[in-house]
């Protein structure tokens, strides 16, 4: 079974590859990955060694090797080891002191080829991988058909208070925000208009634990749009909040007009551990609970809102919205749910309880395009078990119909619920 879902070519459906720079171009930009600065500080390395000003590519991994040794328990440690051997030839079962130079060395004059990525992509059998774009991203430069535009809308919901934001916005829209709900509805389709006619698939967006969607009524959303144009971060917190939540579902009714999924991350806490490394600080919350988005879901039937759970343990209530609501669909195994006890427990639980139709069985969420076949491949393994383990042996399956069970949660939802774009839809008025 795993041979088989090993052959299917995938398309990643999240990642934060940047499609000017896709692959690394030395080991320190795989050792720079977060999980290993994070976990190497958690293990006791001083923040001060891994972000010095100034810090080369090669001096900072030979401080972090030293340091990988409490690491080679985990799951992260395994992804390193993988891409080392599959790509740049290490034969041994751990990177060290004495074998690191050389291991650098082989991958700094392979990424020096101007095909890496390529060979990377058909290496690691994936044809296309999603984006998170900034929402003023001009999204040229690249192909669009390997580098799928995503249209990520933290910024928009969370940040407008921002002059930064309020000028990148109409920067890039050619629409100035004049205090009247309709410049903003605008500013924002014109976003969509953008992202749909280069290809995006998708719009998305992480969520904090205590964000609850809710329409807003246009005379307190005037009220909260001219307190926030007049004063930005210095606006009433509930004004803020107010108009969060109607951007929040203009975009969603922009989603429904243009036919795009509304990928929601979830349940994030930013900034917990305030010391941590880069993009080592943030944690999952157990606060939050789906119900908030009840609204959502039953206002907006032909939205898929593919949804990533930050904690494993809120997988249950995932499964449960996705076995009720037609459009809630289970997505991916998110950061702290990505390592093999949780995604075997959570992926068993989602395929004995979901429509198979509505499970995306994985995504990357890698920053570099050599992430993502480690990452797939424990997932691979993970559910290859789980479909001879409990679908071959326990109800009898015969192989090929698990691999199409598997087949179908690897890729051809993937093709089914992120679907091109119509390009021919006018603006809703």
């Amino acid at each position: 079974i795993y041979q088989e879902l090993a052959s299917i070519t995938l398309i990643d459906p999240h990642t934060h590859i940047n499609p000017l720079a896709p692959a690394s171009s030395t080991l320190g930009d795989l050792l720079g990955y977060h999980y290993y600065t994070e976990l190497a500080h958690s293990a006791g390395m001083p923040k001060e060694e891994i972000e010095e000003e100034g810090l080369g590519s090669r001096e900072k991994v030979e401080r972090l090797v030293r340091n990988l040794s409490p690491l080679e328990n985990t799951a992260q440690y395994s992804w390193l080891i993988e891409i080392c051997q599959k790509f740049f030839g290490l034969e041994q079962e751990q990177l060290t002191e004495s074998n690191w130079e050389s291991v650098y060395d082989t991958a700094e004059q392979k990424m020096a080829a101007a095909d890496w990525a390529e060979t990377v992509l058909s290496e690691s059998n994936v044809e296309a991988v999603f984006l998170t774009n900034d929402f003023d991203d001009a999204l040229t430069g690249f192909d669009t058909e390997t580098y799928i535009p995503c249209l990520r809308t933290d910024d928009l919901v969370f940040h407008l208070t921002k002059d930064e934001t309020q000028q990148r916005l109409l920067n890039c829209s050619g629409i100035e925000l004049d205090g009247s709900l309709s410049s903003l509805r605008s500013a924002l389709e014109e976003r969509f208009e953008h992202f749909t006619s280069s290809g995006a698939r998708a719009c998305a967006i992480s969520l904090p634990p205590g964000f609850k969607p809710e329409p807003i009524s246009d005379g307190r959303a005037d009220t909260a749009l001219a307190d926030v144009l007049q004063n930005g971060v210095n606006a009433k917190a509930a004004n803020q909040l107010t108009l969060s939540n109607r951007i929040f579902w203009t975009l969603a009714e922009l989603c429904d007009h243009y036919g795009l999924p509304f990928d929601l991350m979830i349940g994030v806490n930013r900034g917990v551990y305030q010391s941590g490394v880069f993009q080592g600080q943030d944690l999952y919350d157990s606060r939050v609970s789906l119900i908030q988005y009840e609204k959502l879901f039953n206002a907006f039937p032909n939205v898929n809102f593919p949804i990533s759970v930050l904690a494993s343990v809120t997988n249950q209530e995932l499964v449960s919205y996705s076995w009720i609501f037609p459009n809630v669909i289970t997505n991916g195994h998110w950061w702290y749910s990505n390592t093999p006890s949780f995604i075997s427990r959570d992926a068993a639980a989602r395929l004995e309880a979901v429509p198979k139709t509505k499970q995306i069985g994985y995504y990357s969420d890698a920053y570099k395009l050599e992430f993502v076949y480690p990452k797939f491949d424990m997932y691979r393994q993970i559910l290859a078990n789980i479909l001879a383990e409990q679908f071959v042996k326990h109800n009898g399956w015969n192989v090929e119909r698990a691999v199409e069970l598997g087949r179908c949660v690897l890729k051809d939802n993937v093709d089914r619920i992120f679907p091109a774009p119509c390009k021919n839809k006018t603006p809703s008025v």
